[in-house]
């Protein structure tokens, strides 16, 4: 029982490693964290997979050829979804300023110019 917990635990950090990792390169931090981790799971299981199609999910040493198809993954993902949460949240500009990916909230100042300010 032990063993599970461990994994599901391991699972979720990588995950959340490999999310955060894709969210920074695409430049999408008006996608949410909880959405980050969940495609940064799913991300990591695909890249997995892929890495054990083409023969190098195991390795001597540290798996980088794995390592960057989990990014890889992730990065796809992140790129598909953040388009839909953008839309949902108003072209990203609400709320405050994002983890990655800049000042958050945007004032837009009206053109006042037509008005006579006597």
């Amino acid at each position: 029982m032990e063993l599970i917990v461990f994994q599901i635990l391991w699972i979720v950090i990588g995950g959340a490693i490999v999310g955060l990792i894709a969210r920074a390169l695409m430049r999408r931090g008006n996608v949410p964290l909880w959405a980050t981790v969940c495609l940064g799971i799913v991300g990591a299981l695909i890249g997995n997979a892929i890495a054990g199609w083409i023969g190098v999910r195991n390795t001597s040493g540290i798996d980088w050829i794995r390592h960057v198809l989990q990014i890889g993954a992730a990065c796809v993902l992140i790129g598909v979804v953040a388009p839909f949460v953008m839309r949902r949240r108003g072209a990203g500009t609400g709320g405050g300023p994002s983890l990655f990916g800049g000042a958050g909230h945007r004032s837009r100042s009206r053109d006042r110019s037509h008005i006579d300010m006597r």
